[in-house]
Formats: C-alpha cells, sequence, structure tokens
C-alpha cells in the first residue's frame, strides 16, 4: 500500500470556537491508483489533503491519526526530512495556481527551484524545465513569462509542470480545474491521466462527482468533516448507498434520459458546533420524511463498515455501529 490514513483529525482553533475540520478519517490508496474526494464545500477535502503532507494552514493542527507513506509516518518527520520528500516523491497541485505560483518571479526560475532544492544542478535543472513545458503543451519562452502574463489554465499547467519534475509517487490535486472551462479543464484532467499512466498515484479531490466518475478508480465521499462512503467508481455511482452520497449522484444532470435533478435540501452544519448523531440527519430524506431511526440517527455517530468487498459506509441504515 502506497499511502495509508489512519484516523486522522483535523482542528481549526479559532477565536469564534473550534472548527472540527476533519475527523477521524481512515482510508488507503493503492500504487497507481486514482482515488478521488468528492464533497459539497466545507466538507474536508481540501483540510484531509494538505494534512497528508502536513501543510495545514494556520490556525489548524493535526490533533491526531496517522500518514503512512512507504512505510513511514510523515506526520512523525521532521522538517528536513519532510522536505526531501515533499516535491520529489510527494507532488501537490493546488486550487488556485495564481497564489501558489510566486508573482514576483518568472515561471522558469519557480520550475527550476523546484529542482535545485533536491539537488539538481542549474544547466540540467533548466534543461528539464523546458522538457517539462513540452509536456504541458506550452512553448519554451513560457519560461520568461510572470504568473501575471498567462492564463489561469497555462498557470494551472505550470504547476502540473513543477508536480511532473521528478515523476513523483503520489500526485494531490486540489480542486486543480476550479474556475477553468470545460476544455481546458478536460486538457488539465488528461495531463494529470498521463501522470496516472507512468506510474503516479493520484489522491484527487473535486465538488463534482460525475468529473470523479470519468476518470477514477475509487471515490470517497466526505461531508461535514467525515468519511461517509468509500469504494470503487462503479460501487459509488451505481449503488450509492449513504444518502448523502445518493443525494450528490441524483443532483448530476443526465442528457441520456429524464430523470430529474434533484437539490440537497437544507446547507451543511457549522463544525464549531456539529449535529449530534449522523451528521448528515437535519438534511437527510431517510430521516426527515420517515423519521427512520430515530433516536439513532440523531443521538448516536454510525462507524464505517464494510458493506461489501471494498464498499464502506458510515451509516445506520447498513447497521454501523457507533464509533468507540
Amino acid at each position: 500500500m502506497l499511502l495509508e490514513v489512519k484516523n486522522l483529525s483535523v482542528y481549526y482553533y479559532t477565536l469564534a470556537g473550534v472548527v472540527r475540520g476533519a475527523e477521524n478519517v481512515s482510508f488507503s490508496i493503492k500504487e497507481g491508483e486514482w482515488t478521488t474526494f468528492v464533497g459539497e464545500s466545507g466538507s474536508g477535502k481540501s483540510t484531509v489533503a494538505h494534512a497528508v503532507i502536513n501543510l495545514v494552514p494556520s490556525p489548524g493542527r493535526i490533533v491526531s491519526g496517522e500518514v503512512i507513506f512507504n512505510g513511514k509516518n510523515l506526520l512523525a518527520m521532521k522538517p528536513e526530512e519532510l522536505r526531501k520528500i515533499r516535491g520529489k516523491e510527494i507532488s501537490m497541485v493546488f486550487q488556485d495556481p495564481m497564489t501558489s505560483l510566486d508573482p514576483l518571479r518568472k515561471v522558469g526560475d519557480q520550475i527550476i527551484e523546484a529542482m535545485r532544492v533536491h539537488g539538481v544542478e542549474e544547466d540540467e535543472a533548466r534543461e528539464r524545465a523546458k522538457e517539462l513545458l513540452e509536456k504541458v503543451n506550452l512553448p519554451e519562452d513560457r519560461l520568461d513569462y510572470y504568473p501575471h502574463q498567462l492564463s489561469g489554465g497555462q498557470r494551472q499547467r505550470i504547476s502540473i509542470a513543477i508536480a511532473m519534475a521528478f515523476n513523483p509517487k503520489l500526485l494531490i490535486a486540489d480542486e486543480p480545474t476550479t474556475a477553468l472551462d470545460v476544455i481546458v479543464q478536460d486538457s488539465i484532467m488528461d495531463l494529470i491521466d498521463d501522470m496516472k499512466a507512468a506510474g503516479t498515484s493520484i489522491y484527487f479531490v473535486t465538488h463534482d462527482i460525475s468529473l470523479a466518475a470519468e476518470r477514477s478508480d475509487k471515490i470517497a465521499v466526505m461531508y461535514a468533516g467525515k468519511l461517509v462512503e468509500f469504494g470503487t467508481v462503479d460501487q459509488i455511482m451505481d449503488n450509492p448507498l449513504h444518502p448523502y452520497t445518493r443525494a450528490l449522484v441524483e443532483s448530476v444532470p443526465d442528457l441520456w434520459s429524464e430523470k430529474a435533478v434533484r437539490a440537497i435540501p437544507g446547507y451543511p452544519p457549522d463544525l464549531r458546533n456539529p449535529p449530534a448523531g449522523c451528521r448528515f440527519h437535519p438534511r437527510c430524506p431517510v430521516f426527515r420524511e420517515k423519521g427512520y431511526l430515530k433516536g439513532r440517527c440523531d443521538r448516536v455517530e454510525p462507524g464505517m463498515i464494510e458493506y461489501e468487498k471494498g464498499h464502506f459506509v458510515a451509516c445506520h441504515l447498513y447497521g454501523g455501529a457507533p464509533d468507540e
């Protein structure tokens, strides 16, 4: 197993209270596998992604858990040890390349610096930078451009070029297609697909479950800081178990059927004071319309169970035992 995350919890300590950004999240990613995390904004997708490489922004703090990468716990490493892994064995493409790239430096210098940090000589790094631009379908002269001189799609390609520099074992892509048009979005996804074909495992974050279904091997569904369902693409899309997963699938338009598109009622909870029991129960159609398992769904937090081989769900509808 390339990556194993065990009982990971991340809290944000704000003046307004403690925000439980992610709680007791566990999952694994195999070598060469594409796993996509989906969910609404604020569900904890990006929080977990940043925690995997111990880059949770202030005032966030990893309060518990383990992140085992190639047999080593990244959360127990010293900063200098982590620096040897970040950018080389694990690369990350951030959501907004305008903020992840230095606006005061040419993009070529930034690509070269990413390699120089890991001991590559200046001349070799410059030649490699030219090769990387060619791989992401950008002309060589873009090395002398500043980020503001490039379009959003071109900036994201530069971020992917930096991530590709060392053919990492794991790529974390945090909503890399946000705010891009569908044509550019597709080209960015193709570039990530090429990295997977070369042997890189993909940890992808998006709010679009239809996008996840197109490319992924597995899908992880997050809601209100909790992992509520995990399985293969076929399992999640053809047989969604958790009511929240069903709602996500039903909210996707289908051009080939007359199926009505359904919005998810209500809003995600305030994670400073999440609801008792299952965090989805105030919006859950099964609970709201049928009062199903009243006194349990709204009081006892469901634990994750394996419904069928490789298909996990945290829901009382399937006999989920409460967390210890």
